[in-house]
């Protein structure tokens, strides 16, 4: 297993090896993840993960810092031998790669439960080439992300185990950590605590087994919620852990141990106290938090769902994404679908039914990511030792060839279907389509990655009123202060940042001088303000781009292709513009 994370991780250095040199991080989220990282150890405090370089100090976030604590420990052991910069540098290579090396340690554990050591190189096969896996756990992707396959693969792990209270401690505590770092993990953590509740149904002897999952998740949910909120324990919130959530797992956890009384008035008594069980938890939500129905985004004003919101294609559905895309996450899981099933029909007894909860699991993962792009990493880690069933079966037929030239034909043809993902997207892309029609990215020379803003690291600190998607990577790397940045809880302040790039020059001018703007600098060619160009075509950013000038943006000439302004403010009494 070491080789294979070895030769993984090899790949994955070589693969970025121009980004990690330059320390450009993949995603906007990478870069606030570090910038929060860098924020505690300077100081903030452990409660308190607001951004206080944006929208004049008052920029609410809901992020965990159970994802900080490897980071900030990396760079604290490197400090001393590499200096800060340098610490953190390394960090953000290193730290993914050991998340990568937990996944594959999980995934071969998994293999192994299931169908012996012939299983684990062909499961490890697949999940290293996955490409929607392997990005979230490749070097510099320092976001929630990769923590979440882990912890859904530790809680899976639970779950096959044989059934005893210390597998019920392993998986309750597993996703108890997963929903603290982040609620996108509640679908799975439903579906894998379902998944046990029905084995429950179908085998007795599996209740220690759930009831200690549902204790340990309620009460690892509340002490890591107590742990990583203190004073903002009593908080409501739909985003995070919360206490409504936590009475919805409360609920959950004391109906399933009282259902525990009528286990022996068979199946259909035990499916039937699943449903009243379900009901219950389901009615404290209304009850509680009927706002949290709607989902986090459900009360963003309208011109940030549409603007914002609607374009992030990582949380759109499915039928919404390019079929590139489609087929490269979902071969995997469909995969996964398909050798489970086999498995299942050719297994009897403990074995039959691991192959049946893990195909159920699979199931509701891979519905889980047609609903939610982003959910398809965890269905492909998921799905790797399912589908490694029939992969496993191919290379035996292809070894036992007599002849060595056939032989070695089939088996490296064999080894191609270990990446289905990249086949079924390579075959899309060879079918003839329709050219799309050009789009036009900029009229000024487009910036090559987030690094083109570091120039304004030349100029005196200020409030730079800058692309959402850029301002993590401008606070990161600058020591000016910023407007917004793409997280739903400062939904004002993306307004205003959406409204100060679209809206006409006046409208404008207000919002930007509104938020005490030093500097505008934008990016051209981003795909942000490529779409407010398109918005908006008499929008301010789309005539700054044809090269209009407005008497109260001054521009400033720097290195490169960003282009800055100073924001010119109109007179104060007594005073001067600043």
């Amino acid at each position: 297993m070491l080789g294979g994370w070895a030769l993984a991780a090899l790949v994955l250095l070589v693969a970025g090896w121009s980004a990690i040199v330059a320390r450009v991080l993949p995603d906007a989220d990478d870069s606030m993840r570090l910038l929060e990282v860098r924020d505690w150890l300077a100081g903030q405090g452990w409660f308190d993960v607001a951004q206080h370089r944006l929208n004049a100090g008052d920029f609410p976030m809901h992020w965990s810092r159970l994802v900080d604590l490897p980071l900030a420990a990396a760079i604290v052991l490197l400090r001393p031998l590499l200096g800060g910069a340098s610490a953190e540098h390394v960090a953000v290579v290193v730290v993914p790669l050991l998340t990568l090396l937990a996944a594959l340690a999980l995934i071969a554990s998994i293999a192994r439960r299931l169908g012996g050591e012939p299983l684990v190189v062909p499961a490890l096969l697949m999940a290293a080439l996955s490409v929607p896996l392997t990005f979230q756990l490749s070097p510099l992707r320092i976001d929630h992300h990769g923590w979440q396959i882990v912890l859904a693969l530790a809680a899976t792990r639970g779950l096959l185990a044989p059934a005893s209270a210390r597998s019920g401690v392993l998986t309750g505590g597993s996703l108890a950590t997963l929903l603290t770092i982040s609620l996108e993990g509640l679908p799975i953590a439903a579906a894998i605590t379902g998944v046990a509740a029905l084995a429950w149904v179908v085998a007795p002897v599996r209740g220690t087994m759930l009831r200690c999952t549902m204790l340990t998740l309620t009460g690892g949910a509340l002490l890591l919620h107590a742990a990583t909120r203190g004073p903002g324990f009593w908080l409501p919130a739909c985003d995070s852990v919360a206490p409504a959530w936590l009475a919805v797992l409360g609920v959950a956890t004391l109906g399933l141990v009282a259902a525990g009384a009528i286990a022996r008035f068979g199946p259909v008594a035990r499916l039937a106290a699943l449903g009243v069980v379900a009901a219950a938890a389901g009615a404290t939500l209304v009850l509680l938090a009927p706002v949290c129905l709607a989902g986090p985004f459900g009360t963003l004003p309208p011109l940030v769902y549409q603007v914002w919101y609607l374009p992030v294609l990582e949380g759109r559905p499915l039928w919404e994404q390019q079929p590139v895309w489609v087929a490269a996450a979902m071969a995997l899981p469909v995969a996964g679908l398909i050798g489970a099933a086999r498995a299942w029909r050719a297994s009897a007894g403990e074995a039959r039914a691991c192959w049946a909860m893990l195909g159920l699991l699979l199931l509701a993962a891979t519905l889980t990511a047609a609903a939610v792009s982003r959910a398809g990493a965890t269905a492909n880690a998921l799905a790797a030792p399912a589908a490694a069933v029939w992969l496993a079966q191919l290379l035996a037929r292809a070894r036992a060839i007599n002849r060595p030239v056939p032989r070695v034909a089939a088996t490296l043809a064999t080894l191609a279907l270990a990446a289905p993902g990249t086949l079924a997207a390579a075959a899309l892309n060879a079918v003839p389509r329709r050219a799309a029609p050009a789009v036009q990215l900029s009229h000024r020379p487009p910036c090559h990655d987030t690094s083109d803003m570091r120039v304004l690291g030349t100029l005196p600190p200020g409030i730079v009123f800058a692309p959402i998607d850029l301002t993590p990577a401008v606070l990161l790397d600058t020591p000016h202060r910023a407007v917004a940045g793409g997280y739903h809880r400062g939904a004002g302040a993306i307004a205003r940042v959406i409204t100060g790039f679209t809206a006409d020059p006046a409208t404008a001018r207000a919002a930007i001088r509104a938020a005490h703007a030093d500097y505008l600098a934008v990016c051209p060619g981003m795909q942000e303000m490529v779409a407010y160009r398109d918005r908006a075509p008499d929008g301010l950013w789309a005539r700054l781009e044809r090269g209009e000038r407005f008497d109260w943006l001054r521009p400033v000439p720097v290195r490169g292709p960003a282009m800055v302004w100073q924001v010119i403010q109109p007179l104060r009494e007594g005073g001067s513009a600043r």
